[in-house]
């Protein structure tokens, strides 16, 4: 059997049969019209394929969640209003899901199918309702309110359905009725090609965009599309007005970058998501030391020619860089790339990291984000792979100082407290963290990791849920899916965990071909996707090219116990981790659902123990007073 992750609408017509008891051919005529003029129309525009019909309903399948909602939310609103003088209109109830679904000819079976049907049931007359994962997935990336409607156990599933109608912001009120009120501006910003001829400045034209972006989403009059949505199009050439349909916005900003020595050009254009047209362009030739006013002066423009008023605190908050220095800067946008792009406990990357945030901090001292950055290097080096050192609390605690306001900084000192035991102070730190930025990629990823830790794998997966959707890099946080998913006995899910991991893998692996960290990640995709062989040909090679990579011969380990079935090999592989990691990664093990069948496992038990004992030593030699 054939089976792919797909976004499926269901949506039937509201009391169809009552509509045709009363009159069968007005009800069929009103039915046909929708179809040829909105229902179709939109699926097609959309981008979706109707693969089912089923009288006065049908089934659609879309590649991409945004464009099942949007697609939703379009044919609800035509068909409102196509039938405001109508006494007995054609209403829909829509229903979408995520899900596997197996593939015979044209035509899609299982429960990803059979969920949207029974959400499409529990959705309002003329609404649109989405499962939980759907809504996680749209939240942020459109200008729409969502209802929660709590978990409801439907025909069929063992499992209950949490689901959540969804409307476009500002539209209908609690009472159903329209709202009259204006509509926000919205716009999204394409990532800005690199124009340098040098790919490895990508990170500098990735970093103008996301900054960019960050400096529009602070303008309480526009709606600015998520920098995860805007992401996908990059490398592409799209048809603008194609992508404002899409996206339901109403403009594009796209551009480009060239940074060679000292000096960088931009170019940027705003685009009318309607028609296609130039709003506004420029080109700008600058010093690279002028890059801040740069971006300040982008921001105003586009507020400017959207005929929007920036607000002085909005003003303020797009000028506050963080740092006046060019070159930190720079050397913080390396660092992060390599955050966002590379797996969480690969000791090269963290080691780079380092290096280049502890030059950029020595730049400038009171770079905030260069200490918060630097914090999460030192803390993966130092609790989780057993390099001595600073453990990243005390660059944690100077980001604090001097910004008590950043949230990322509130949230890898809530994991360093969670890694020495203080676990109240911890929650309380991450709770800081979410209230001053629920949608800020690092908070969500440290969220997980904390949620992970104390097993509430629930929470752990809505949060890795959301991290993977935020940044379209992130490997770690499908594979920590891949683990969760299996832990609580949903397959399905793994898999498709699984499937993003391994699509991200690979496109890593093409750059750099001698990753052992991703090459995990790789093999416990291909061993969740039941592809055994192609596995342990990947744990091999690795092995072969990087030994000493403790958190790659974690994850094989993994793999050979969970998906392999061979608890002796994954004992051989976990042995030398357990000889060398510190105390923190010996917490993770206990705690990690993938070990529970070694649990009572003598040799599992006694490498613990001798793991413990040398730990213990460590830390008293430490104490004790030179002699």
């Amino acid at each position: 059997m054939q089976r792919k992750l797909t976004a499926i609408l269901s949506a039937d017509v509201v009391g169809y049969s009552g509509l045709m008891e009363a009159d069968e051919t007005g009800t069929l005529e009103r039915l046909k019209a929708n179809r040829a003029a909105i229902f179709d129309p939109h699926v097609a525009t959309h981008g979706g394929r109707v693969f089912k019909l089923l009288g006065d309903g049908a089934l659609v399948e879309f590649t991409s969640v945004v464009a099942a909602v949007n697609c939703a939310l379009a044919i609800q609103e035509a068909t409102e209003e196509a039938g405001a003088e109508d006494a007995k209109p054609i209403r829909y109830r829509i229903g979408i899901n995520l899900g596997e679904v197996i593939i015979e000819g044209d035509d899609f079976y299982g429960d990803g199918v059979n969920v949207a049907a029974r959400i499409q049931m529990l959705a309002p007359e003329g609404g649109v309702a989405l499962s939980r994962l759907v809504r996680d997935q749209v939240k942020g990336k459109l200008p729409c309110e969502f209802d929660d409607m709590g978990e409801h156990t439907v025909k069929n599933i063992a499992t209950p359905v949490h689901v959540f109608s969804v409307r476009s912001a500002g539209r209908r009120g609690p009472d159903g009725q329209k709202v009259e009120e204006h509509r926000k501006l919205s716009i999204c910003v394409l990532p800005f090609a690199n124009m340098s001829g040098d790919a490895e400045q990508e990170y500098f034209s990735d970093g103008i965009s996301e900054d960019i972006i960050t400096d529009l989403s602070k303008v309480s009059a526009l709606f600015v599309v998520a920098r995860n949505t805007a992401f996908q199009f990059k490398g592409k050439s799209v048809d603008v007005a194609q992508v404002a349909r899409q996206l339901r916005v109403s403009h594009i900003l796209e551009g480009s970058v060239r940074k060679a020595g000292g000096r960088v050009r931009i170019t940027a254009q705003l685009i009318d998501g309607s028609t296609g047209g130039h709003i506004w362009a420029e080109r700008y030739d600058r010093d690279l030391n002028d890059i801040f006013a740069l971006q300040d002066e982008i921001s105003e423009a586009i507020v400017k020619a959207l005929k929007l008023k920036l607000l002085p605190d909005e003003r303020q908050a797009i000028e506050q860089r963080g740092t006046g220095s060019v070159e930190a800067y720079n050397l913080y946008l390396m660092g992060r790339q390599l955050y966002v792009s590379g797996p969480e406990g690969n000791a090269r990357r963290a080691s780079a990291i380092v290096r280049l945030c502890t030059r950029a901090t020595e730049i400038d001292p009171s770079y905030s984000r260069g200490w918060t950055l630097l914090a999460h290097a030192q803390m993966i080096l130092g609790q989780t792979l057993g390099k001595k050192g600073d453990d990243g609390l005390v660059a944690a605690e100077r980001a604090l100082a001097l910004d008590p306001n950043l949230p990322e900084a509130h949230a890898v000192r809530a994991r360093l407290l969670a890694d020495s035991g203080r676990h109240d102070e911890a929650s309380a730190e991450i709770d800081i963290a979410l209230g001053q930025d629920a949608e800020s990629y690092e908070v969500i990823r440290s969220a997980a990791y904390l949620s992970y830790r104390r097993q509430r794998l629930e929470d752990a997966i809505r949060y890795w849920e959301k991290a993977t959707n935020l940044m379209d890099t992130d490997i770690n946080s499908p594979a920590m899916l891949m683990s969760c998913y299996v832990a609580v006995g949903n397959s399905e899910a793994a898999r498709r965990s699984a499937q993003i991991a391994l699509s991200r893998a690979e496109k890593a692996l093409a750059l750099d071909p001698s990753n052992g960290a991703v090459m995990a990640y790789s093999a416990y995709a291909l061993a969740t996707l039941s592809e055994a062989e192609r596995a342990k040909e990947r744990m091999n090679r690795a092995l072969l090219i990087d030994p000493d990579d403790w958190s790659m011969r974690y994850n094989f380990a993994c793999v050979l116990l969970i998906h392999l079935d061979e608890p002796a090999a994954a004992l051989d592989v976990l042995e030398p981790v357990l000889e060398n990691v510190a105390v923190t990664f010996l917490s993770h093990i206990k705690v990690d659902p993938d070990f529970i069948r070694l649990r009572d496992n003598p040799r599992f038990k006694a490498m613990i123990a001798a793991a413990e004992a040398r730990l213990a030593a460590e830390e008293s030699a430490a104490k004790s007073p030179p002699s």
